[in-house]
């Protein structure tokens, strides 16, 4: 069984709203949905793609470990370094607070003295491998705007996947392998994000860039390259950010390729610092992270410029007419036309795409569909003109004996009435399945 770590968040609705990072102002933030415009009608909402901006998204994850009890300190444990077997000093113990590593020290603040960090047990039970599941969940689909970065206060460790989730944890896919030797432990050639093409951009790679022993500081990361996949289309600086959205707008692996609800980092191996393992002296080996870095916002799907923390659960402020945790879907009443993911293009307000590719509002409120002069009637049918009837107001009422004669095969009997064909829509356009008519 898992064991979650709930952590303390803002209090219910903080808004998840902090600058994007590192993206060119230039082409916009989208953080406007609507505005209002004059039109020969009269004051107007003219509706735009919108999404919340990035932010920390480690403040509002739930971690959990497996196996449960992987933590160091319960019983106490002393650990020596990697490099020096003989310094060791440093103690593990759960019951006291200045000596505990637990999980979420892996999110806290960083910049304190001495570093914060969570702490596995040692490899105690070698040659049993030294394996451990670390999830972070959201409850919530989010899209990835920066490098995932995992700080080790410990070696980085010699094997190592991270994985993700599109479905809350049902099933998982590689995002990326690590290891000191990718043809010995997974079975790949290693490669670098550096020889990824914009056709090879979803494939999963093994990389031994990370895997590298405990020497500086800077040797303490290992990375998920979100920023050189996204330059693989916008360029070095990202600069060309409409080639991007162009390409997010128009292909959906890739678009599911940035996007979560969970991460899984699967420690596989240790760091060693050597050939062989010392069996004299395991409590050099253990994992260690200090820091993990998640940067990304709520995935609305472009119809919502902020995110709330309520009751646990993260959730789009629906904007369009549209609702859900996702603005995945129309509001009651408003199923006119039928709901579309936004378009980032053209830069910078984007667009609202009807599902048949036509630049219109989604999820219209459906008494515009009342036909002929129709009136909606408390959102639940439409209140005809005189002269025509159907669901919609969409065929002409019959009169008299014989009027009909014309509608048996479908056509309205139009010679009778003084009203041309061209207010006269179509019932193709309209099907009779619209549960909610306005």
């Amino acid at each position: 069984m898992l064991w979650p770590v709930l952590f303390t968040l803002q209090a219910a609705y903080t808004s998840v709203a902090y600058a994007m990072q590192h993206y060119p102002a230039a082409w916009g933030h989208y953080d406007v949905c609507k505005s209002q415009i004059y039109t020969e009608e009269g004051l107007a909402w003219d509706y735009m793609a919108c999404q919340p901006e990035a932010t920390d998204m480690t403040k509002y994850l739930r971690v959990a470990l497996d196996p449960p009890n992987i933590t160091c300190g319960d019983p106490p444990e002393t650990y020596c370094a990697l490099e020096n077997p003989y310094m060791c000093n440093n103690e593990c113990d759960a019951t006291t607070e200045e000596l505990a590593h637990p999980p979420e020290l892996m999110f806290d603040f960083e910049g304190r003295n001495p570093t914060t960090f969570w702490q596995s047990t040692s490899w105690k039970k070698y040659p049993k491998p030294l394996q451990v599941n670390i999830t972070l969940s959201w409850n919530k689909t989010i899209e990835l705007t920066d490098d995932i970065v995992l700080t080790f206060e410990s070696g980085r460790p010699e094997q190592m996947v991270l994985e993700k989730s599109l479905d809350y944890g049902r099933t998982w896919t590689p995002y990326q392998f690590y290891a000191t030797d990718c043809l010995d432990a997974f079975t790949m050639e290693p490669k670098t994000v550096n020889e990824l093409t914009q056709r090879t951009l979803l494939d999963i790679i093994c990389t031994e860039d990370y895997s590298r022993g405990y020497v500086w500081k800077n040797d303490k990361t290992v990375r998920f390259e979100i920023k050189d996949r996204f330059a693989l289309f916008a360029g070095p600086r990202l600069h060309n950010m409409a080639s991007l959205y162009g390409q997010l707008d128009t292909t959906k692996n890739l678009r599911d390729f940035f996007t979560i609800t969970d991460l899984r980092i699967r420690l596989l191996k240790p760091a060693t610092g050597a050939t062989m393992v010392d069996e004299n002296n395991l409590s050099r080996y253990f994992y260690a992270i200090s820091d993990i870095k998640v940067q990304g916002r709520c995935k609305c799907n472009l119809h919502a410029n902020s995110c709330v923390f309520d009751k646990g659960k993260l959730g789009c402020e629906c904007e369009h007419n549209t609702t859900g945790p996702d603005c995945g879907r129309c509001k009651r009443h408003y199923h006119g036309r039928a709901w579309s993911v936004g378009s980032y293009l053209p830069i910078p307000k984007g667009t609202l795409i009807s599902h048949n590719g036509y630049l219109s509002r989604v999820c219209d409120n459906a008494m515009l569909r009342c036909q002929n002069g129709g009136t909606c009637h408390h959102h639940q049918r439409c209140h005809c003109s005189p002269g025509f009837t159907g669901v919609l107001c969409e065929r002409v009422r019959c009169q008299g004996p014989g009027e009909c004669d014309d509608q048996s095969s479908g056509q309205a009997s139009l010679h009778h009435h003084p009203i041309g064909p061209q207010r006269v829509l179509p019932l193709l356009v309209f099907p009779l399945v619209i549960v909610s008519l306005c």
